[in-house]
């Protein structure tokens, strides 16, 4: 690969079309107790706190008596 801004396939042919991107590989863990999962879980704790907060003004009631009036 040149640095002009294009490329020679293996027959010393032009293509200018498919310049490659630079590839990386990100090997940062994603499981355990990781900054991404701790702010993964952070996220959906908001998320489910707020659902429940919409719930009990919608209908009148917390969560454990709205699922028994059901």
């Amino acid at each position: 690969m040149t640095s002009r801004g294009y490329t020679t396939e293996e027959g010393n042919r032009l293509n200018n079309f498919a310049i490659e991107p630079t590839m990386y590989v990100d090997e940062t863990p994603k499981t355990g107790f990781t900054q991404h999962a701790e702010q993964l879980n952070g996220r959906l704790a908001m998320i489910g706190f707020i659902s429940l907060l919409a719930l009990e003004v919608l209908t009148g009631q917390g969560l454990i008596g709205w699922l028994t009036s059901l």
